[in-house]
């Protein structure tokens, strides 16, 4: 955002030197005062840091390993730094105490984050999911046939994440409560450790564990998402970053979005990509990439109401201590306008 203003500001210091040599140097401050004034307006407008702290998760994040965000966010003068979390909660619960400025998550950890009192804020949806990727499951021997089945077992999950959703709304379906099951709280790769050495009698999870344990260890679905944890999650941010930063909020997004439109045309490239970072063979990411949705949409009311109804869900089975106004963890009307990319607004 500072590039227009560079051409010009070499223009006065040449200028500097020719009115020091005619002995006019008083004439360059208003010129001067003038160039530093419209730099800090520039700033105001959109841009107050020099770095984003952006939290990603282990499971396979394309925009951190593609590294789209580092040329754009270089253009206007800010660094970007990355940090790993097993899960959405833990992210959260990072940007919470200031350590994290941006990241993705799944529709349930911003609930319990608002619960929580964190001043965080959405600033963007993500595209609708099938609900394939995500799923409560058994060993492939386990004598549990149905979710009403779960009645007094063992059900691994981690605790505010999307799979807490899902076993809710699935126990609800099948006429259980949440109080009716031995619930269990652990990260991703604890869980997998635990239902592959057989501890647990079910687990809630997503993928790539999902499809990994799918494949390597013939787990059998009771039940997966479709018809309920579909959001496709959000984007979120601490409030003062994104007031205070709209136009580094906007080129984040737009890069995302782009990278996002790519990824659904070309699922290959995608499975190329992925496969270093998360170790895992092609054969399983193909269904991992097949499963999982790209791009973002903007945050209209129907998803601020659906958000708001799963929301009403935990504080009516006693899971989150109080009834939460998810509006209140939204921007105006005018902020969005500032930080959403014209592709997003248009949708």
């Amino acid at each position: 955002m500072h590039q227009p203003f560079e051409p010009q500001r070499r223009k006065v210091l040449q200028g500097l030197l020719t009115y020091s040599a005619l002995g006019l140097s008083g004439f360059a401050a208003p010129i001067i005062g003038d160039i530093l004034q419209a730099n800090a307006q520039t700033k105001r407008s959109g841009v107050n840091t020099k770095t984003v702290r952006v939290g990603y998760q282990t499971s396979g994040d394309l925009v951190k390993i593609k590294k789209v965000l580092e040329p754009r966010l270089k253009s206007i003068g800010v660094d970007i730094e990355w940090t790993p979390f097993p899960a959405g909660p833990q992210l959260l619960e990072a940007m919470n105490v200031g350590r994290v400025d941006i990241g993705s998550v799944g529709e349930t950890p911003p609930i319990f984050a608002q619960a929580a009192g964190a001043p965080l804020v959405y600033i963007a949806g993500r595209k609708p999911s099938k609900g394939e990727g995500s799923a409560i499951i058994v060993r492939k021997n386990s004598p549990i046939k149905r979710v009403a089945d779960l009645k007094g077992q063992k059900v691994v999950f981690q605790k505010g994440s999307a799979s807490h959703y899902l076993l809710v709304s699935a126990l609800k379906e099948a006429g259980l409560k949440f109080k009716d099951i031995q619930a269990i709280s652990l990260a991703p790769a604890e869980a997998r450790d635990a239902f592959l050495q057989e501890k647990i009698d079910a687990w809630v999870t997503w993928d790539p564990f999902y499809a990994f344990v799918q494949k390597n260890a013939g787990a059998r679905t009771l039940r997966n998402a479709a018809g309920i944890a579909t959001q496709g999650g959000f984007y979120l941010s601490r409030r003062e970053f994104a007031v205070q930063n709209p136009e580094v909020v906007k080129v984040i997004l737009d890069e995302i979005d782009k990278l996002g439109r790519w990824a659904e045309s070309n699922p290959k490239e995608v499975v190329k990509i992925l496969a270093p970072e998360l170790k895992l063979e092609p054969s399983l990411l193909e269904t991992v990439v097949r499963r999982r949705t790209y791009g973002l949409r903007r945050l209209t009311p129907s998803l601020v109401a659906e958000q708001q109804r799963i929301a009403d869900l935990f504080y009516a089975e006693k899971i989150i201590p109080k009834k939460i106004d998810i509006r209140q963890a939204l921007l105006t009307s005018q902020q969005y306008a500032a930080i959403t990319p014209q592709r997003i607004s248009g949708r």
